[in-house]
C-alpha cells in the first residue's frame, strides 16, 4: 500500500494522518543574560502575580532582586505570592511604600514586611494560607501566577534543576513544586550552571521555561532555622519528658508509628526523649516529616525510623543528608499537605508535636500574631498537620517575656482547637474534652493532668504584661484555612 492510498480512517483507530517528514523541533537553550530578559520573555506586565519559594529562608536574595528590577521598569500593583517571607525580605517593605506591590500572599511571613503589614501599609490585605492550603489554591485556580520565579541551587540549560549541589544546595524543592504545574512562566534563576543533565534532579526541563545565571542566589547560612538542637534548660526539658510520655501512653508509639516535630529546643527535646524510648522498646517508625533538620538525620541513620518525608531541610545536616540518603526522600508541598481525596502525608501522621504563640480555653492556636497584635509568622505546616494526625499535642510554657500564652481566648486563630488534642506545659497537661479516650489513657499514669480552664487562671496570675490584640479597625491580613475557609483576620495595629 502507498501513501497515496492510505485510508482517511481506520476503524478502530480513528483519523489517519500519514508521515510526511521529520518536524520535530531542534532544542535551543533557555538561556537568558539576566532577569531584565526574563521579564521580557515572560511579559510581565502591572498587576501580574510573581511566586517565590523559600527553600533558602532567611538567605534567599531571588526575591530582592527580581523585584528590584521590576521597581526598575516601573511596574505597579504587584501580587508577590511566596511560600514564605523573612526579615531578609526587608526592601519588600520599600515596594510596598511605592505602590511596586500592593498585594502579598505566603503562609509564613516575620521581621520588616509582617511588621509593615501590620502598620497598614499594604494597600489590600494579605492572604496567609497554610502550606497545603496554598498548593490547593494554586491547583484550584484559586491563586494564579504569571511567573513563578525557582531559587536553584544547581541548573543546566534546558532547565534540570537540582536542590542537592552548589554552593547554595538546599536539599529538597518541596514548594515550587506546587506552582510549576500551573503558572504561565517558570523561570529558574541559578547561580551554578552546569552541563546538561545537571546531577539529582529535583524539577526537570519540561516544568522550566527559562533560565537565568546570577552571582549569588543568597546565603546557605541563612538555611538554619532557630535551635536545631534539644533544649538544656529545665522547665524546657520537663516540658520535652512529659510530651513524650504523652505520646508512649496515647497507644500510638509502636512498630511503624510516623512523626513530625519542628524545629525549637522543646520540639527536639521531645523526639530525643523519644528516641529514648524507641531505642529501649525495639520500636522502628514508619517515617518523620515535615521540615527536617540534622536531628531527624540522626534518628534515620540509627535505625529508628524507615524514612524521612521531606518538604524542606531546616539546616545543612539535613541537605548533606538528602544528597546522599537514599531514604531521605523529597516530597512536593501538595503530597505534603494538600487537602483532597488524593491523600496527603500529614493524613498518614500518628503524632504532631507543635508551638503555639497562645493557645485558649478552647484549644485554639495562634501563631500568626505577637501578644502585643503584631503579626509574626502564620500557619505553614501547623494547621495542616494538626489537622491531619492522630495525635496532635501543643507545647508551651504558660508565660512569655511576661504574657500569658494559656488565655482566654487568642488574639488570632491560626489553627482550629477541634484538632488539638493535647496541652504540655511545666505546670500540667490539659486534654481536649474531645479526647476521653485519651484522657482515659492518661490517667493510668503519673503524668499532672489539668483543666485548660485551671492552666489559663494560672498564666494569667503569673503574666506582668497584658496582651494587645486589636477587635476594630482595618483588616490588614486574612488568615486561611487549609480549605480556603477564613479562620481570623489580623487587624491594624
Amino acid at each position: 500500500m502507498t501513501r497515496e492510498n492510505f485510508p482517511t480512517m481506520l476503524e478502530g483507530y480513528g483519523d489517519i494522518r500519514p508521515y510526511r517528514g521529520n518536524t520535530s523541533a531542534s532544542v535551543e537553550s533557555k538561556l537568558l543574560a539576566d532577569l531584565e530578559a526574563a521579564f521580557d520573555a515572560c511579559e510581565v506586565k502591572d498587576g501580574a502575580t510573581l511566586s517565590f519559594h523559600h527553600h533558602l529562608r532567611n538567605g534567599d536574595a531571588v526575591l530582592n532582586m527580581v523585584l528590584a528590577v521590576a521597581e526598575k521598569r516601573g511596574l505597579k500593583d504587584l501580587h508577590v505570592a511566596a511560600s514564605s517571607i523573612f526579615p531578609v525580605h526587608e526592601s519588600l517593605v520599600r515596594h510596598i511604600e511605592r505602590g511596586t506591590v500592593t498585594r502579598v500572599s505566603a503562609g509564613f511571613i516575620s521581621g520588616p514586611v509582617a511588621e509593615a503589614i501590620s502598620c497598614g501599609k499594604l494597600p489590600k490585605p494579605a492572604v496567609l494560607r497554610t502550606h497545603g492550603g496554598r498548593a490547593r489554591a494554586i491547583a484550584a485556580g484559586e491563586l494564579p501566577i504569571d511567573v513563578a520565579f525557582i531559587a536553584a541551587p544547581a541548573a543546566d540549560a534546558l532547565g534540570n534543576i537540582s536542590g542537592s549541589i552548589g554552593p547554595r544546595a538546599c536539599g529538597a524543592l518541596g514548594y515550587p513544586k506546587a506552582d510549576i504545574e500551573k503558572a504561565r512562566n517558570v523561570v529558574a534563576v541559578t547561580d551554578t550552571l552546569v552541563p546538561f543533565p545537571v546531577p539529582q534532579i529535583e524539577i526537570d526541563q519540561q516544568s522550566v521555561d527559562w533560565v537565568v545565571p546570577v552571582q549569588s542566589i543568597g546565603d546557605a547560612a541563612g538555611i538554619l532555622s532557630g535551635i536545631t538542637r534539644p533544649t538544656t534548660e529545665p522547665v524546657g526539658l520537663e516540658i520535652a519528658r512529659r510530651t513524650a510520655a504523652v505520646i508512649e501512653a496515647s497507644g500510638l508509639l509502636v512498630p511503624g508509628f510516623s512523626l513530625q516535630n519542628g524545629a525549637g529546643g522543646i520540639s527536639i527535646a521531645t523526639a530525643d526523649e523519644l528516641a529514648r524510648f524507641m531505642t529501649a522498646a525495639g520500636i522502628k517508625g514508619s517515617f518523620a516529616a515535615g521540615g527536617i533538620t540534622g536531628f531527624h538525620v540522626k534518628m534515620l541513620e540509627a535505625g529508628l525510623f524507615e524514612a524521612l518525608l521531606d518538604v524542606q531541610c531546616f539546616d545543612l545536616a539535613a541537605v548533606q543528608s538528602y544528597a546522599r540518603n537514599p531514604r531521605h526522600l523529597g516530597m512536593s508541598a501538595s503530597v505534603y499537605a494538600c487537602p483532597g481525596s488524593r491523600g496527603a502525608v500529614v493524613d498518614m501522621l500518628d503524632t504532631v508535636v507543635l508551638g503555639a504563640t497562645e493557645i485558649d480555653v478552647d484549644f485554639n492556636v495562634n501563631v500568626t500574631t505577637r501578644s502585643d497584635g503584631m503579626m509574626n509568622g502564620g500557619s505553614g505546616g501547623h494547621a495542616d498537620t494538626a489537622a491531619g494526625a492522630k495525635l496532635t499535642i501543643i507545647t508551651t510554657r504558660l508565660t512569655a517575656a511576661g504574657f500569658a500564652k494559656v488565655v482566654d481566648r487568642v488574639g488570632t486563630v491560626t489553627t482550629p482547637g477541634e484538632t488539638v488534642d493535647v496541652l504540655v506545659t511545666e505546670a500540667g497537661i490539659a486534654v481536649n474534652p474531645r479526647r476521653a479516650d485519651l484522657l482515659e489513657r492518661l490517667r493510668a499514669t503519673d503524668l499532672p493532668l489539668r483543666s485548660i480552664a485551671d492552666l489559663q487562671r494560672e498564666a494569667a496570675a503569673a503574666a506582668t504584661r497584658a496582651a494587645i490584640h486589636p477587635v476594630e479597625g482595618r483588616i490588614v491580613a486574612v488568615s486561611e484555612y487549609r480549605d480556603g475557609s477564613v479562620t481570623d483576620f489580623v487587624r491594624q495595629v
